[in-house]
């Protein structure tokens, strides 16, 4: 057995199913083997090497399990950084192999050569290298337990050419252990319901993690037992159901009147399974000075960030269950006010406040969409304003729904689809995409299409790089606006030439009838829609600034 057939083989025993590449010649052998074992792995060829790591980032998301992505050294591996930096920041399972330049080669700025373990220190969990081929098999299983354990995260594993054509040995592969299993302490719980019991208005903030877990169940009988209200980090919606009563919203960039006033209202804030990136928190201003932190999270580093009182350290499922039976009967008062938020929030979601000056409205569209798709399908918003109103108006009421990358990165939706099909393959798959960010990797149109994976893409097209457009225009007035302006393709008509269905929206109510054809489509297809650049945002001066 030879180390790359090593390597699969020990990607296999782990339950690894699904493979993305753009191949390379320094890693012949595990190409080799993985065409070999195409029964139990199904390898990807995408276009471009992000496009390898946002579909695993999208894929491991759903499927709650890392895939693996395969790409050449130097150029490749700069190319599918953008996929680690997401997965990390979103705390996404991935595993990167790396083929690298031969051993002997190592030091002398080889072709393509580049020192993977400072490119990938700071974008990664974990950058492994093997020592010899005898290694291999074991540097593949420790990433995958160091990319799955505590707070996941992506691990790049280097791998020398000669050492995936030499000899491995024909010894036992190392064995799939379960991932770590972590409960609170009993005095920590105590503390937390004690704070909780004491709490005027405390406030439940959801992360990541509670999906990656699942731990949603565990979430909302805490919910339901505290009274408290429950709101949604960045881009973590389908963390808990919309409609619950509990339900009070999402940490969008942009809030509210009413959104503000919650989060200096609340005394206590209880954060489950986030790390309170910068956007959830408000660039750390939360907690607020008067408020209180109790924290759930798998990550000891994670919690030591921020002064929680206290910080459970746990998974979330035994965490959030202790402290459900360790909580008493809400008061009153916290049921009406959670009752307030909650009912805030659907006034919110609801199209019809927000006026619009071009012929189509993405808060209907937003809205139709949920109506024609139903509530088992998953929703991928791509980097980009345009996503604020599908954040917004988009009511998510299943776990593993929605695969967006919190980091923002532009370029996701596209190849992400085609990751989030692999992970959920019955059910809608629908990746809204701005016009910038399609123009960076829509190409992997010609992935779906090869793949038969029917996703259902629809270009928000305002010509526009919209956010920093909007900040030049209220900084420097129409005079000001520059480099941000964009030409695009007929996008319709660019799908039909990859093989897709293709269909163009210029009004709102064209929009139900060409959701309704793509959707029948047996194939993937593309929707064009044709914005207009004042729709920037679903939020501005004197917009729903109530309750």
């Amino acid at each position: 057995m030879n180390g790359g057939e090593a390597l699969v083989e020990t990607l296999v025993a782990h339950g690894v199913e699904h493979a993305f590449t753009v191949p390379g010649e320094s890693f012949l052998t595990v190409l080799e083997a993985l065409r070999q074992r195409q029964n139990r792995v199904r390898l990807v060829l995408t276009r471009h090497e992000s496009g390898g790591t946002f579909a695993a980032d999208a894929y491991a998301k759903l499927a709650r399990k890392p895939a693996a992505v395969f790409v050449s050294r130097g150029p490749g591996a700069t190319n599918a950084s953008i996929g680690v930096h997401t997965a990390m920041q979103d705390s996404t399972p991935l595993l990167l192999f790396v083929g690298h330049v031969r051993v002997r080669s190592k030091g002398r700025e080889a072709f393509q050569e580049a020192d993977h373990h400072r490119l990938f220190g700071s974008l990664a969990k974990a950058v492994i290298e093997p020592a010899s081929a005898k290694d291999i098999a074991e540097c593949t299983a420790r990433a995958w337990r160091q990319a799955t354990a505590g707070r996941p995260g992506p691990v790049v594993v280097v791998l020398p050419r000669d050492l995936t054509e030499a000899d491995a040995g024909e010894g036992p592969l190392p064995r799939p252990v379960p991932r770590p299993a972590a409960g609170p302490s009993a005095e920590a719980v105590s503390a937390a319901a004690q704070a909780v019991a004491a709490a005027k208005r405390p406030l439940v903030l959801v992360g990541e993690c509670v999906s990656y877990e699942g731990a949603q169940a565990a979430l909302v009988a805490f919910a339901e037992a505290s009274g408290a209200p429950v709101i949604a980090a960045y881009r973590r919606q389908d963390a808990f159901p919309n409609l619950h009563p509990a339900y009070a919203g999402h940490l969008e960039i942009n809030r509210v009147g009413w959104q503000k006033r919650l989060l200096d209202e609340a005394d206590l804030l209880v954060a489950v399974g986030s790390r309170l990136d910068a956007i959830t928190s408000e660039e750390y201003t939360l907690p607020r000075a008067h408020q209180r932190l109790i924290m759930l999270h798998p990550e000891a580093e994670v919690v030591s960030r921020f002064q929680a009182e206290p910080g459970l350290v746990s998974d979330l499922a035994p965490a959030l269950g202790a402290l459900t039976a360790a909580t008493g009967r809400p008061p009153a008062e916290r049921l009406a006010w959670r009752d307030r938020l909650h009912q805030a929030y659907l006034d919110l979601s609801t199209p019809g406040s927000v006026p619009v000056h071009g012929e189509v409205d993405l808060a209907r569209v937003t809205a139709e969409t949920m109506r024609q798709v139903g509530e088992e399908a998953v929703l991928l918003t791509d980097g980009g304003s345009f996503a604020r109103w599908i954040h917004r108006y988009y009511r998510f009421r299943r776990p593993y729904t929605q695969a967006g990358p919190a980091v923002g990165a532009m370029g996701y939706a596209v190849p992400g689809a085609v990751g989030a099909i692999l992970a959920r393959p019955d059910v809608p798959v629908i990746a809204f995409s701005g016009d910038g960010s399609f123009l960076m990797t829509g190409q992997e149109l010609s992935t779906a299409v090869e793949q038969r994976l029917p996703i259902r893409v629809v270009v928000c097209d305002n010509q526009v790089h919209g956010s920093i457009l909007q900040g030049q225009r209220t900084a420097y007035g129409e005079a000001g606006i520059y480099a941000t302006r964009i030409t695009g393709p007929d996008f319709a008509a660019l799908a039909r030439a990859y093989g897709c269905a293709g269909f163009t929206v210029e009004r709102t109510d064209d929009y139900p009838a060409a959701l309704a054809q793509a959707l029948a489509h047996p194939g993937p297809a593309l929707l064009h829609l044709k914005t207009d650049d004042r729709d920037i945002v679903p939020f501005g001066a004197g917009i729903d600034d109530k309750v």
